[in-house]
């Protein structure tokens, strides 16, 4: 079974036109298709047609989609959904503009998941025959890719032993009570692959069915700076950072889009592997693991969920 990378991730915002401007103005993300209420777009280095949706109506996530090598591994992931007794519905191609046939799993924390083999492949802005280092002309910060996503939950456990048990996820790092509660997640950080996390949990009272953040892949440190000046000319709300993580170690700048989203940009970190151990951080050190710099969290990372 091969489940490749998340593929998608598809958010309510309230106002489409202050979206927009965030999303390809500020993002540097580029708009594909506009049907209804709805607005696909890609970043300059993916290859498929889109990786973040956006439908006006409301906040928070509607769903993620994760890509899989072949159209069996649908079938897997299926039985082993109905073994592990979450609730899935197979979908048809066109279901989702662009997007194969594939599978719709309801996730024990009430979030929507959608298994594809299959995208409508349109190529990077730079080719693949003797390609350029970036695009010659970027919009704001540039953003190649969808980098992760954090969901909240009000139980971490079950969810997590879901994306173990059913798409064959690893336990990169997790944050546990204390040295002597090993077995309770408080919040995971799993991968299909070697990227420090593909998708991320964490646990709070009301947490269930709610978006934590949408995160975008950026290169390096100075990246990220040009990030924080893009926002500060834009006016984006910024929630923490510029900061390194002492979990991953990425770099990293959190902020809101105009919706009220929390948004990430996210560079650097370790490679994982399978073989490696899992990585603990107890609870009375969360502050350095989310901030490895200042040591301290502000309350709005830990309530301010849509």
């Amino acid at each position: 079974m091969g489940v490749l990378r998340l593929g998608y991730v598809h958010v309510r915002v309230t106002d489409m036109e202050a979206a927009k401007r965030h999303y390809i103005n500020t993002m540097g993300f580029y708009p594909m298709l506009e049907v209804g209420n709805k607005l696909y777009l890609k970043g300059w280095d993916e290859f498929d047609h889109h990786s973040i949706v956006l439908e006006e109506g409301g906040v928070g996530v509607a769903k993620v989609g994760f890509k899989v090598a072949k159209p069996d591994d649908i079938d897997v992931i299926e039985s082993k959904s109905r073994t592990f007794g979450v609730e899935t519905q197979r979908m048809t191609k066109g279901d989702n503009p662009d997007v194969s046939d594939g599978l719709r799993i309801t996730l024990p924390s009430g979030h929507i998941v959608e298994v594809y083999h299959d995208q409508t492949y349109v190529g990077s802005l730079v080719g693949t025959v003797n390609p350029q280092l970036f695009p010659r002309e970027l919009v704001g910060i540039g953003a190649p890719r969808i980098d992760h996503a954090l969901l909240g939950c009000d139980d971490v456990n079950t969810t997590e032993k879901f994306f173990i048990d059913v798409f064959d996820f690893y336990q990169v790092e997790r944050l546990i009570p204390d040295l002597d509660h090993q077995d309770c997640s408080l919040a995971t950080w799993l991968s299909s692959g070697n990227r420090g996390h593909d998708i991320a949990l964490i646990q709070g009272e009301n947490y269930d069915k709610k978006l934590h953040h949408l995160a975008f892949q950026l290169e390096g440190w100075s990246d990220i700076l040009k990030a924080g000046q893009i926002m500060s000319i834009d006016d984006v709300p910024i929630d923490m950072g510029p900061t390194q993580h002492g979990i991953t170690r990425g770099k990293t700048i959190y902020y809101f889009d105009p919706s009220g989203n929390r948004n990430e940009v996210f560079a650097d970190g370790y490679v994982a592997q399978r073989d490696r151990p899992t990585m603990l951080w107890t609870a009375d050190q969360v502050a350095r693991g989310i901030n490895a710099i200042n040591r301290t969290l502000n309350e709005t990372f830990t309530t301010a969920l849509t």
